[in-house]
């Protein structure tokens, strides 16, 4: 596969402040790569250098096979780029109908191309029916997926999104997700999206890139980021996460909650917990775990999330099923799932895999 989007050595900075810094980025054709980090992280300058809406103070920028911006490279504006752009507020003309927004971006066809095009992608996002009808006669959601089909009229190279669902309501979010996704694989559409929702980066990336202070801290499949995390901020970042300190116990190393690993060549280290990993259990004749009682307990519909102080002081947090619930004061006994092998950290990074 050809890269759609290639960045080498991409940095930007407005004023002394360094939004991205020396950052190499390649997106593969027909690939959908989610960037997530918190505000600040330079995750939408990224998506702006690439659309040309801003210039890089040094590296450079491909598009496909095109080089458009890069030192002593010359500058492709952003309409020469073949680049869609889908907003967080839509950016819909609004004295515009839809199918006159579609149309904006593909003046230098025949009307009849024009007009077989806009019906193409409207079906493609299951809206033919709103061709004539203008924005503030639509829903949120309808806004957003005629905003995708606006950017997807004129074939571009890469789609970027930039926070594209945030302004939803959480249940109408799930749902044009879907569709926007279901419309970008028919089509085999490169995209790039940003984001600070984990559950949207883990769902919709092929590829997902964590970003902090400018640069991708970490970069992988979904479950490679969410469950071999590199660093505490990464662990912290995507998805909840406790820490427990570590150290040589007999058969390897272990935490308050039982042994890890089996490794004996780390003298101390933390483990990271997250909620799924933490078993609780009522004390009774054969069940082992760490003495714990139970601190707090939050329903949240299909899970019931317990937080537990064990005897060190410290604090976990389990996840347990709708039908198990622990009253504030319940002595548990406390160990991680069965099958888990927890991550661990050496100060702020993640030790390597143990290679037995």
């Amino acid at each position: 596969m050809s890269g759609a989007v290639t960045l080498r050595g991409i940095s930007k900075s407005y004023g002394e402040t360094l939004a991205v810094s020396e950052l190499d980025l390649s997106v593969e054709q027909g690939e959908i790569v989610a960037l997530i980090g918190p505000s600040g992280c330079g995750k939408s300058t990224l998506l702006r250098l690439v659309a040309g809406l801003e210039r890089p103070d040094a590296g450079t920028v491909a598009v496909g096979d095109r080089l458009v911006a890069g030192e002593g490279q010359g500058w492709v504006p952003p309409e020469q780029r073949r680049v869609g752009m889908v907003f967080q507020e839509h950016a819909l003309f609004p004295h515009l109908t839809v199918g006159d927004n579609i149309r904006f971006g593909l003046d230098r066809q025949p009307r009849t191309e024009q007009e077989a095009r806009v019906l193409e992608v409207l079906e493609l996002v299951h809206l033919p029916q709103v061709v004539d009808r203008y924005p503030h006669e639509l829903s949120g959601g309808e806004q957003q997926r005629v905003a995708l089909a606006r950017a997807l009229a004129p074939r571009p190279e890469v789609v970027l999104l930039d926070e594209p669902f945030s302004s939803l309501d959480e249940s109408l979010r799930a749902r044009v997700r879907a569709d926007t996704v279901t419309a970008l694989r028919a089509t085999g559409t490169t995209a790039l999206l940003v984001t600070h929702d984990q559950t949207e980066a883990l769902s919709i990336g092929d590829h997902v890139g964590v970003m902090r202070a400018g640069v991708i801290e970490q970069w992988g499949r979904p479950v490679e980021v969410f469950e071999r995390p590199v660093s505490r901020f990464v662990a912290s970042f995507m998805g909840d996460a406790d820490f427990l300190p570590a150290s040589l116990v007999d058969g390897g190393l272990g935490c308050e909650l039982g042994l890890v690993t089996i490794r004996t060549d780390v003298s101390d280290a933390e483990v990271v917990v997250r909620p799924h990993e933490v078993s609780l259990r009522l004390p009774a004749a054969g069940i082992t775990g760490a003495p714990a009682v139970v601190d707090r307990v939050e329903y949240q519909g299909p899970f019931i999330l317990h937080t537990v102080r064990l005897a060190s002081g410290r604090t976990v947090r389990s996840w347990q099923p709708h039908s198990v619930r622990y009253p504030v004061g319940t002595e548990v006994l406390a160990s991680i799932a069965a099958g888990i092998v927890p991550r661990l950290l050496s100060g702020d990074a993640a030790l390597a895999d143990d290679p037995t």
